[in-house]
C-alpha cells in the first residue's frame, strides 16, 4: 500500500539513476600529408573513412560525439551531415595532434565523467572496444588505455580529473605526455595490432580496402578475435 492508501505497484519509489554518458573526441583535422588526398573522405566499406569512425562512437553510446576539423574543415563538416555528432573546428591544428586534443576536451562538458578519443583514420575500431573502456572506467580507472604489443595506442578514455592536463597540452602527441605521467595507474586492454591500424599511406587504404571487402567483416560492434 501506499501512504495515501493507494496500491502499489513493484518498481515504485526512486529509480536508479543511469551513469553519466562518456564523451567521444574524434580527431580529423590532419592534413593527410602522405596519403596525397585527404584520407578522411575516402570510400570505404559503403561509407567514408570519417563517416565510419564518427558511426562507430555513436553505435557505442558515446555522448556527446565531438569532431575536431582543421584542415579542409568546410568538407569534413560536410561530411558529417545526418550524424548527431558536433563538429568543433581547431584553427591551429597545424602544428600538431595535441592541438586537437586540447580544443576537444575544452568542448568537453565539465559534468562529463570522461572522455575518449579516437582517431578518424582507424576504421577498423569497433563499437564494443569502446564499450570495455567505458566498461573499466566504470570499475574505477581515470585513465584506460588500448595497447598492441605493449605500444599504446588510440582510442584512449581519459577520466575527468585528467581534464584540466588535457586542456593545457603543448607540443606534439595525442595526448601522450598525460599517459606518461600517470601510465602506473593506467588500466591496459590489449588488442589485436590490426584491430588498431590506422590509414597513412595509399598501401594503408589498400589493405583496408581488402579488409573491409572480406565477407563477413562489418562494423558491427563484435569484438575483434584476441581482444581483451
Amino acid at each position: 500500500m501506499t501512504a495515501d492508501g493507494g496500491a502499489g505497484f513493484a518498481g515504485d519509489g526512486p529509480k536508479a539513476q543511469a551513469p553519466a554518458s562518456v564523451a567521444g573526441i574524434v580527431l580529423a583535422a590532419g592534413q593527410s600529408t602522405r596519403m596525397g588526398r585527404n584520407k578522411l573522405l575516402l570510400p570505404l566499406g559503403g561509407t567514408t573513412v570519417l563517416r565510419r569512425a564518427v558511426e562507430t562512437a555513436l553505435a557505442a553510446r558515446l555522448d556527446p560525439v565531438l569532431v575536431v576539423l582543421g584542415h579542409e574543415s568546410d568538407r569534413i563538416r560536410d561530411e558529417l551531415s545526418g550524424l548527431s555528432c558536433t563538429p568543433v573546428v581547431n584553427e591551429d591544428y597545424r602544428p600538431g595532434m595535441n592541438t586537437s586534443v586540447r580544443k576537444g576536451f575544452r568542448a568537453v562538458p565539465d559534468d562529463a565523467p570522461a572522455g575518449i578519443v579516437l582517431l578518424g583514420d582507424m576504421p577498423f575500431v569497433v563499437p564494443s572496444m569502446i564499450e570495455e573502456l567505458v566498461a573499466r572506467h566504470r570499475k574505477g580507472a581515470a585513465l584506460v588505455v588500448s595497447t598492441y604489443e605493449g605500444v599504446v595506442a588510440p582510442p584512449i578514455l581519459y577520466g575527468r580529473s585528467l581534464f584540466a592536463e588535457l586542456r593545457a597540452l603543448t607540443g606534439d602527441g595525442c595526448g601522450k605526455q598525460v599517459v606518461k605521467r600517470h601510465r602506473r595507474e593506467a588500466v591496459e586492454v590489449a588488442w589485436p595490432g590490426s584491430a588498431l591500424s590506422d590509414l597513412d599511406v595509399p598501401a594503408d587504404f589498400e589493405r583496408a580496402r581488402a579488409k573491409v571487402g572480406e565477407a563477413g567483416f562489418a562494423c558491427d560492434g563484435r569484438s575483434p578475435k584476441g581482444g581483451a
